[in-house]
């Protein structure tokens, strides 16, 4: 059995391998140490950047990367005149995928956003609906019910605790039956809200 250390150390040489073949194909038998390969990134480079590609750094090294691979296919060869020229039409190959990969992204995020708009018209439905029978059941209440509820949830935090004591005085009655005879009102109200809105 081979052992992961091993296939991981023949994984490294062949990559090594790759690449220099690529830098013996670009260089076209003078060897430049490296040179004609940055030259051509840097060209590959300006051609993504001029497309106005934000990762124009990835586009170019996966254009290099597929010409590598394809040497490695064709035994170190490339039948072509210019090694740039080559590289050039793997590279529009690679912008076409790209903006291809592109409209694909556009299109989910569109769907997505479709989704969640559909899904806040129905939340703003559900609301008025609710909000309807609200109304609905609060009209059925009799108008000290009608007073009471409303009353005990007027205002904000401070302001709330003051009302509340003073509607307790002047229904005169302790703010504890006060909130005992709300919660009864309150379980009314929610009961039938739950029944109307179950019917539309």
């Amino acid at each position: 059995m081979v052992s992961t250390a091993h296939k991981q150390n023949r994984s490294a040489d062949l990559r090594e391998r790759t690449f220099r073949r690529l830098l013996v194909w670009l260089d076209q038998g003078v060897d430049t140490n490296g040179q004609s390969y940055l030259v051509i990134r840097g060209r590959l480079l300006g051609y993504f950047d001029r497309k106005n590609c934000l990762h124009a750094d990835e586009l170019a090294d996966e254009t290099l990367n597929r010409v590598a691979r394809r040497l490695e296919e064709e035994g170190g060869n490339i039948e072509t005149e210019i090694p740039a020229k080559y590289c050039y039409i793997v590279a529009r190959f690679v912008f076409m995928e790209h903006l291809r990969a592109n409209e694909k992204e556009i299109a989910a995020l569109d769907n997505v956003s479709r989704q969640a708009n559909v899904m806040s018209n129905e939340d703003r439905d559900r609301k008025e609906k609710m909000l309807e029978c609200l109304d609905h059941c609060a009209a059925k209440l009799d108008s000290s019910q009608r007073d009471l509820i409303f009353g005990y949830y007027v205002g904000e935090q401070r302001v709330k605790i003051e009302n509340r004591r003073s509607l307790a005085q002047t229904l005169g009655i302790t703010v504890n039956a006060l909130s005992i005879r709300a919660c009864r009102v309150r379980d009314k109200l929610e009961s039938c809200v739950k029944e109307c809105a179950g019917r539309q």
